[in-house]
């Protein structure tokens, strides 16, 4: 079996299910210790090579993060001729390696995401949760192809973390 070929074979596949009318799950064991799935979702040189799904055609413009509770993180995003996007919010929770929670301040439909780091034989389970202030933020949330993108998220948080 040559390189690639195991490196898929080691991969296991998550899941993604809606809680409630406002909630979405998100789990997905990755191949590597826990500090280091940690680190990847806390540093800007790290997360700007993974979070983007590279099918999208979008440049990462800039990246801050201030991962402490009461930090701040944004993000902008550039493509083609478009305006750049940016998303930001405010850290709520910090305790590395084993949970991130921050706000998604952009729009007032913006989910509160809870992430958790469970390591597991050298193997980490990432638990990522979205709450949405309403059933319709949810909806629209859906509708934008949001969650369409996180198979591909996570196979380049993979890629990154097995180089």
């Amino acid at each position: 079996m040559d390189a690639r070929k195991e490196n898929e074979a080691r991969h296991l596949k998550g899941t993604v299910v809606r809680k409630s009318d406002r909630e979405v799950v998100v789990t997905r064991t990755v191949d590597a210790p826990a500090r280091l799935v940690f680190e990847a979702w806390t540093t800007p040189e790290l997360f700007v090579r993974w979070w983007v799904p590279k099918s999208f055609g979008l440049t990462v413009l800039s990246c801050e993060m201030d991962a402490r509770v009461g930090g701040g993180y944004r993000l902008v995003f550039g493509c083609d001729g478009a305006e750049p996007a940016a998303f930001f919010g405010k850290y709520l929770e910090v305790e590395r390696p084993a949970r991130l929670a921050w706000t998604n301040e952009e729009s007032p439909d913006g989910a509160v995401t809870t992430v958790t780091f469970e390591e597991k034989g050298g193997k980490t389970v990432v638990v990522m949760h979205d709450l949405y202030p309403s059933k319709e933020a949810l909806e629209a949330a859906v509708a934008s192809g949001s969650q369409d993108c996180l198979e591909e998220t996570f196979t380049q948080l993979d890629e990154l973390l097995y180089s």
